[in-house]
């Protein structure tokens, strides 16, 4: 039974190319179909939307901080596949008791390439993972010439929440997105996700405000009610998807960053 070492410096122990794998992340999740195992996923979360045809059939578990251990019982995993942030580290602790849980700890570009890489070789699809990290550097190569060549650096305020409102500092995944956009994230210097005020956003000067479209759920009455307070920056909805899932979801991201990156460099909202 071969030994891997997670990305929190775990060491797993799991058989060669496990055929019960239970996805307790969404963005992993859709990593896993593209990777073309169908076949060996039997269990994901209720937030695993991507792709549809698993949201529909597959066993759900729960959710990612609430899951259901009895329901993981029953399946009799052999692999489950997790991540530091998004799962609570009790209930990770209680399953690794009776079955191989891999986590994932994805701060950036570079780390979510070496999670692919990783899942890939466990689950015996390592040809097709070299294939998709192969394409993502590029995309993602291609995008920073375009910022670095074109564009003019902007500054950004990116919101997660409100009532309070969380905005994202440094040392996160979405954070580095934003970074390979060539966007400034105004509030850098403050580490992971801080609470912040309008007058913090207000004084920190940024040229756009992004709500995104999780985890909190903003939408359009969401950005009448802001920009009012905020009439010297501009207030454009984001897809979170797009800043946050760090599995083969980052192919559509650097499509997408490109698209919106363009449209606000001519003061345009969202695409």
């Amino acid at each position: 039974m071969p030994n891997f070492t997670d990305q929190t410096g775990r060491s797993v122990f799991i058989s060669s190319s496990p055929q019960k794998i239970i996805s307790l992340v969404p963005s992993q999740t859709e990593l896993l179909s593209d990777l073309g195992l169908d076949a060996s996923v039997v269990g994901i979360t209720k937030f695993c939307r991507h792709p549809l045809s698993w949201f529909r059939t597959k066993r759900r578990v729960g959710g990612t901080k609430n899951p259901r251990i009895s329901k993981i019982i029953e399946l009799s995993p052999d692999l489950i596949i997790g991540n530091k942030e998004e799962n609570r580290k009790e209930d990770i602790e209680l399953l690794a008791e009776s079955f191989p849980v891999w986590l994932s700890d994805v701060n950036n570009l570079y780390d979510a390439l070496e999670m692919i890489e990783t899942i890939s070789t466990i689950t015996g699809t390592i040809g097709t993972g070299k294939q998709l990290i192969t394409k993502i550097d590029t995309a993602f190569d291609q995008l920073r010439h375009v910022y670095q060549t074109k564009y003019n650096p902007l500054k950004v305020c990116y919101l997660i929440w409100q009532d309070p409102f969380i905005a994202v500092g440094n040392n996160s995944f979405i954070h580095d997105m934003l970074q390979q956009c060539g966007f400034i994230n105004v509030f850098d210097n403050v580490p992971r996700y801080p609470t912040v005020t309008i007058d913090d956003i207000r004084s920190s000067q940024c040229d756009y405000i992004f709500l995104s479209s999780e985890p909190y759920p903003f939408k359009e009455k969401h950005l009448r009610s802001l920009q009012p307070l905020l009439p010297s920056q501009k207030v454009i909805l984001v897809d979170g998807e797009m800043f946050s899932w760090y599995g083969s979801r980052l192919l559509q991201s650097a499509v997408y960053f490109q698209g919106l990156m363009a449209t606000l460099q001519h003061g345009a909202g969202a695409p």
